[in-house]
């Protein structure tokens, strides 16, 4: 299904982009806000992305992705942005965007109105934020008045308004923008930029042709947390393969009288519950967690605990049968208990459903040991069970 969305007409958005485009470029700061033979672009390594063209008529699409917002991986169910999407969409260029996970949000606009795909739940795809500057003529005046050399707030007002309506008119030429950028800005290469974007006279915004939807394309089918959870649960359900265990080390020793020394009631009796792959680490409190000593330095415990547990892991490492993920020891005064989980999600790790071992940390894991001694869950980790073919 889709839905309707509130943004400025194509015209105006297409104006107001081409004018930060240009004024931009006369300052040199024209990578944010372009223009090019295929239609406007914004980058911004703070926000995201975006990019709009304009096609006959008047109909238009814009498409991009947020940094943090992400409808179509992180919402629960996955969102493709491009169900129900028109043919005449410039596809060669969404598809392999929506196929590796690029494409926050796709909007169009046809008929007089601007649509989208309708998200199952409320979802922020980020689109807004995105583009800003330029969805009220105030908010774009407002950067344009941040570039203009004059200090007078008013005349600095007076002259981006200026500006914008010769753009919307089409009329934009040297005086205007020598009149926001001043005498030091490169007017040449700010009035080609406003030519390439169709606000000079006698000239028009770049428009590309109608494009043609794929006859097979892949999408994504389960969100990333869906993915993450359908491997968790199975991990859940599996059980541990029968292996040796690991013989008694230097290092499991150093580990254990460390855990007695940091006893919370001085008795010699503390927990350890930690999960660790090749890259990263995280641990819970156990019934005696490790206590921390008056006037240590903030995280020292825990950044002597990883270098411990990690030394540990390295040596109890073997490359047939692999290396564990969960470890859980119990100390007292005098011995201790161990429990490793190589192939499953113990039940003394709690599972808090959003957080978890990384499946491209999992695969590293399982792609280390003999295969033999790889969990029944191992193919749940090819990302291409989150995708499926469509016509």
């Amino acid at each position: 299904m889709l839905t309707d969305v509130d943004l400025p007409a194509p015209g105006l958005l297409w104006t107001r982009w081409a004018v930060l485009s240009a004024a931009m470029t006369g300052i040199d700061r024209g990578e944010p806000w372009s223009i090019d033979e295929r239609g406007a672009r914004h980058d911004d390594p703070d926000t995201g992305w975006a990019r709009f063209a304009l096609l006959d008529g008047r109909r238009a699409v814009l498409y991009g992705a947020h940094r943090d917002h992400h409808a179509k991986v992180s919402t629960d169910p996955a969102v493709d942005p491009l169900t129900g999407a028109p043919d005449w969409l410039p596809w060669a260029d969404l598809t392999p965007l929506a196929e590796s996970d690029q494409l926050g949000f796709v909007i169009w606009h046809d008929n007089g109105r601007w649509s989208r795909v309708r998200y199952q739940h409320r979802a922020e795809d980020g689109l807004t934020e995105v583009i800003a500057p330029l969805l009220t003529e105030e908010r774009t005046a407002a950067v344009l008045r941040g570039l203009a050399v004059t200090t007078d707030r008013r005349g600095a007002r007076e002259i981006a308004a200026d500006l914008l309506h010769a753009a919307v008119r089409g009329e934009v030429g040297a005086g205007s923008l020598g009149a926001l950028l001043g005498d030091t800005a490169d007017i040449e290469a700010a009035l080609a930029t406003a030519h390439r974007g169709g606000i000079t006279p006698g000239t028009r915004p770049p428009r590309i042709p109608p494009g043609q939807r794929p006859p097979m394309r892949r999408i994504r089918r389960i969100s990333q947390g869906e993915h993450d959870r359908l491997v968790w649960a199975a991990m859940h359900s599996s059980s541990e393969l029968r292996r040796p265990s690991p013989p008694d080390t230097d290092e499991l020793g150093t580990l254990v009288r460390w855990l007695q020394e940091r006893a919370p009631g001085g008795d010699g009796r503390c927990s350890l519950l930690v999960y660790a792959d090749a890259t990263s680490f995280s641990s819970q409190p156990g019934e005696h967690p490790p206590a921390d000593r008056p006037g240590e330095e903030r995280y020292a415990a825990f950044r002597r605990l990883t270098e411990l547990v990690r030394t540990l892991r390295r040596a109890e490492s073997d490359p047939r049968y692999g290396r564990w993920l969960f470890l859980r020891i119990e100390t007292t005064a005098t011995g201790y208990e161990i429990d490793r989980a190589y192939d499953s999600w113990p039940s003394w790790w709690h599972d808090d459903g959003v957080s978890g071992p990384w499946r491209t940390n999992l695969q590293e894991e399982v792609d280390g040991r003999h295969q033999k001694w790889r969990p029944e869950w191992t193919p749940l980790l090819d990302p291409e069970i989150a995708y499926r073919p469509t016509p």
